[in-house]
């Protein structure tokens, strides 16, 4: 076994593993595991790309939220 994966033990819905059944009977992956390993990482990967940019979108509202505060204070000063 692949010293860089590790086994897990999930409950998935019955018709998810029909789906998953069929997709390997069709030869579009070799396995259950091959399929649901696909899945995971498709997923994270669009995860990821998702939250790094709401954090971005976030960094640029805190900034603008600063010009905004720093403005204001500059004006009122006058």
């Amino acid at each position: 076994m692949d010293p860089s994966n590790e086994k897990i033990t999930i409950r998935v819905p019955v018709r998810f593993l029909k789906q998953i059944d069929f997709l390997v009977r069709m030869d579009d992956f070799s396995s259950r595991s091959e399929a649901i390993r696909a899945a995971i990482r498709d997923m994270v990967g669009e995860r990821v790309e998702l939250v790094m940019d709401k954090l971005g979108k976030m960094e640029e509202a805190n900034k603008t939220y600063a010009k905004m505060t720093a403005f204001e204070t500059d004006v009122l000063k006058k």
